[in-house]
């Protein structure tokens, strides 16, 4: 059997992970939304203890593989920056997530309830595939470049030689080698540390499972693009799981395919479909679903609107930057996901209060 190219390799890789993952989701409910729903509705925790697990085991891992010097995650669209793009991660995080509230879930939820036959999931990706091109590429992407140029931060003034954690650990005087020690110990402990602390977590086998099955599939995939991809004539790009800019190019590779090559990004779209596809017919879970009214259609087309520009904004999604931006230790992840976490919230108080001020009182007076 003749030896598959590295293209061909990372693109069956990254359809395997995304399958994984897609099927993960399914059997076990992962789901950002939700975890941040159940928090704000029911004061329940598991789900975004899963989550932000899921982001501790990604962080471990990616670190591990770049501590033995198999991948190198500077070249990452999060690290390989001369810029800060704090206001971006902000904005783009609370935009992201009002969307998701009213789309009824993130990128990657999408993809997983297209995969069980939610036929509102399917307007949502294209929504969200079309707008996140056209703010990386298309007609929105000047605005996006002029607001990038206005309020991105250059490194050099701040000491900082990249965008990363680590980095400003070494302005503040430790070796490179104990400032990624205590990044990863700090962020990457600190976070497993509240996760686990839980038993009512602990013994949710969904809950844990997930977050570590999640976990561990982004650092697989920085491993398939920085090994398996290390083709010096055809090298892939350094990436792993992300589910925005991802759903806009596997839009443009359905229809413009002819002499394109099946990218990491554009098989994984694919596999998760798939795996939560196999998953929701093995448990019998499968089926079609379509909109309850108008109200309802008008509700999903604009949250996924507004996902597909925030998630470009933001550099990422609640996986993008929520798990695999977080496991490079770069500074603008944390932010994104607080922006994430805290524009879900707010959108979740719309839908109850039905007034985006009432939602932001709501929230501010909560005791």
């Amino acid at each position: 059997m003749p030896d598959l190219p590295s293209p061909v390799l990372v693109a069956l890789a990254a359809a395997l992970g995304g399958g994984l993952f897609g099927a993960v989701s399914q059997a076990t409910g992962f789901c950002a939304m939700g975890a941040v729903s159940d928090l704000v509705l029911f004061g329940d925790r598991r789900r975004l203890r899963a989550w932000l697990l899921a982001a501790a085991v990604a962080l471990f891992g990616a670190q591990a593989l770049q501590g033995a010097g198999l991948i190198d995650l500077g070249p990452s669209a999060y690290l390989a920056t001369p810029t800060l793009p704090l206001a971006g991660a902000l904005l783009g995080g609370l935009t992201f997530g009002i969307g998701m509230t009213l789309a009824g879930g993130c990128g990657a939820k999408s993809l997983v309830r297209l995969g069980g036959g939610n036929l509102k999931a399917l307007l949502v990706l294209l929504v969200v595939g079309i707008s996140a091109m056209a703010t990386l590429k298309g007609v929105l992407a000047p605005l996006r470049q002029g607001f990038e140029r206005l309020t991105a931060l250059p490194l050099s003034p701040l000491g900082l030689s990249r965008p990363s954690l680590p980095a400003l650990l070494e302005g503040a005087g430790l070796p490179p080698a104990a400032a990624v020690a205590v990044a990863v110990a700090g962020l990457g402990g600190g976070l497993a540390w509240w996760c686990l602390k839980d038993e009512g977590f602990r013994r949710s086998p969904a809950d844990l499972g997930g977050g570590v099955a999640i976990g561990l599939l982004v650092p697989a995939g920085w491993a398939t693009t920085g090994i398996l991809g290390a083709d010096p004539f055809e090298p892939a790009a350094l990436a792993s799981f992300s589910f925005v800019a991802p759903i806009g190019a596997a839009l443009v590779y359905l229809m413009t395919a002819t002499g394109a090559s099946l990218s990491f990004a554009v098989a994984s779209v694919g596999g998760v479909v798939a795996g939560a596809f196999a998953v929701a017919r093995w448990q019998g879970r499968f089926q079609l679903e379509t909109f309850t009214d108008r109200d309802d259609f008008l509700r999903h087309l604009a949250g996924a609107a507004l996902m597909g520009v925030g998630g470009v904004l933001a550099m990422g999604c609640t996986i993008g930057q929520g798990v695999t931006g977080l496991s490079t230790l770069a500074l603008a992840s944390p932010l994104a996901l607080a922006g994430l976490i805290l524009g879900a919230m707010i959108g979740l108080r719309r839908l109850e209060t039905g007034s985006t001020a009432a939602a932001l009182g709501s929230l501010l007076c909560r005791r």
